[in-house]
C-alpha cells in the first residue's frame, strides 16, 4: 500500500493564505457587477415579505446576503477542489487531470484513480449523474490506450457530508466529508484539519470587501427607497415591488 506524505498545519494555512485573495477578488467582483434590479429581479419578493423586514434597508440587507452566499457557495466549492487537488499531489503525488469530466488523477499502488470532485453528496440529478458516468467511461478508455492492463477506479469525491466509507455505486466509488479527505490526504482526521485554515476566507478577514459591501447596500437602499417605496410614509410597496418583480414587462417603474 502507498504510504503518503505527511501534509502540516503549516502547509494547509499557506496554501488557503496564499488564495484567500483570489477567492476575495472574485467574490468582489461579483457584488460590484450587481444592481438592485438585478438584484430585484432574482429573488422572491412573497418570501421576503413574509419574513417581515422592517423597513428598505433591512429588506435590501435580507436580499443581498441571500444573492451572496448562493453566489459564494459555488465559489467556495470551486476553491475547496483546488485545495483537495494540492493536497493530493502533497500526500500522494496527485495531478489536476486534462481528461474532460476528470479533475483528479492519482496513483496508490497498482491502482490509478480518476476523481470527479463535487462540493457535496447530494449535487445532481439524474442527467447529471449520468454524464459522470459517461466521463468515467471515456477517461477509462483514454487510460488504458496507453495501459491495457492498469487498474482504473473511478472516485466521484464530495468535500463535506456523510456516506458510507466505500460507498460502491457499482461504476464508481462515492466517497463524502472525512472519508474523501482520508482517500485524498491517508489522514483520518484531515476533515477536521481544515476547518481552522478555511476561516481566513471570512468576510472579518476581508475590510475592503465589507467595506465595498457596505457602500452598495447604502446605493441600493436610496435607489429603493425612490423606486419602490411610499414617498409620504417611507413604508415598503409591496406592490409596486411585485409587480416589478413578476409583472408584465411594462409594469415596471
Amino acid at each position: 500500500m502507498t504510504s503518503p506524505n505527511h501534509i502540516d498545519e503549516r502547509t494547509i494555512k499557506e496554501y488557503v493564505e496564499a488564495h484567500v485573495d483570489e477567492f476575495n477578488l472574485r467574490r468582489l467582483e461579483h457584488l460590484k457587477r450587481l444592481g438592485l434590479r438585478k438584484l430585484l429581479r432574482r429573488k422572491n419578493p412573497y418570501l421576503f415579505q413574509s419574513m417581515d423586514p422592517v423597513g428598505p434597508r433591512e429588506l435590501i440587507e435580507l436580499m443581498l446576503k441571500a444573492y451572496l452566499l448562493s453566489q459564494e457557495e459555488a465559489m467556495f466549492g470551486e476553491f475547496l477542489e483546488r485545495l483537495a487537488i494540492e493536497m493530493a499531489r502533497l500526500a500522494y503525488g496527485g495531478r489536476k487531470s486534462g481528461i474532460t469530466g476528470i479533475d483528479l488523477e492519482l496513483e496508490k499502488g497498482d491502482v490509478r484513480y480518476i476523481v470527479s470532485i463535487k462540493s457535496g453528496p447530494n449535487w445532481g440529478n439524474s442527467s447529471q449523474l449520468e454524464k459522470m458516468r459517461t466521463d468515467f467511461r471515456n477517461a477509462t478508455r483514454i487510460i488504458r490506450r496507453g495501459n491495457p492492463t492498469v487498474n482504473v477506479v473511478a472516485v466521484n469525491g464530495c468535500c463535506y457530508g456523510r456516506t458510507t466509507a466505500r460507498y460502491d455505486k457499482g461504476d464508481y466509488l462515492k466517497l463524502s466529508g472525512r472519508a474523501f479527505w482520508q482517500f485524498l490526504t491517508g489522514d483520518d482526521s484531515f476533515y477536521l484539519r481544515i476547518v481552522e485554515p478555511l476561516g481566513y476566507l471570512g468576510y472579518e478577514r476581508n475590510e475592503t470587501f465589507a467595506e465595498d459591501r457596505s457602500v452598495i447596500l447604502r446605493k441600493f437602499e436610496s435607489e429603493f427607497v425612490k423606486d419602490f417605496c411610499d414617498p409620504l410614509t417611507g413604508r415598503i410597496d409591496w406592490n409596486r415591488l411585485v409587480r416589478y418583480n413578476s409583472g408584465s414587462a411594462d409594469s415596471a417603474p
